[in-house]
């Protein structure tokens, strides 16, 4: 999708793990290892974008998906609680575009995936030692977010129930 404004938009960022691998795509625009995700369109919320993207990107389906962050069951007829994301940055896109970064750890429960080839040159689950291995070229802040969605998958009975 093209951007939406002209400087800055909302972005969705998934990690997702499946036994201790973390899921990262070649991202052909920017040349890196990154997350699935995209921007927040117009017409949807975060968590509509989030799941929208994951599914574009990579074939999981919201069903096979559990979001690593409380969010409260409370709802009326105003008022949904939207899913908190686990971090939040910003970061150039390009020379003139910045993303809001809302960081999302997850867990599935498949590990079967397709490539989206208009957006990755690949995609791979990555073991910590991989994320690791200077044969990917792995940025520090995208290591960062792979060890701490790995980490947080391992924990995630301990994370809060509202």
């Amino acid at each position: 999708m093209p951007h939406i404004h002209e400087k800055i938009d909302f972005a969705v960022g998934a990690f997702i793990v499946h036994e201790n691998k973390v899921l990262l795509v070649h991202h052909i625009k920017l040349g890196i290892w990154a997350p699935v995700g995209g921007h927040v369109e117009l017409d949807e919320d975060t968590d509509e974008a989030l799941f929208r993207e994951i599914e574009e990107e990579c074939g999981i389906k919201k069903s096979e998906l559990t979001v690593l962050a409380a969010r409260p069951k409370i709802t009326d007829q105003r008022t949904r609680f939207l899913y908190a994301p686990n971090y939040v940055d910003i970061h150039t896109f390009n020379e003139t575009h910045r993303h809001i970064g809302l960081g999302y750890f997850l867990s599935s429960t498949t590990d079967a995936i397709r490539l989206s080839d208009k957006e990755h040159y690949a995609i791979k689950w990555f073991s910590a030692e991989e994320v690791e291995d200077p044969l990917y070229e792995i940025t520090p802040v995208m290591k960062f977010y792979a060890h701490e969605a790995i980490k947080t998958a391992k924990n995630k009975d301990k994370i809060r129930k509202i």
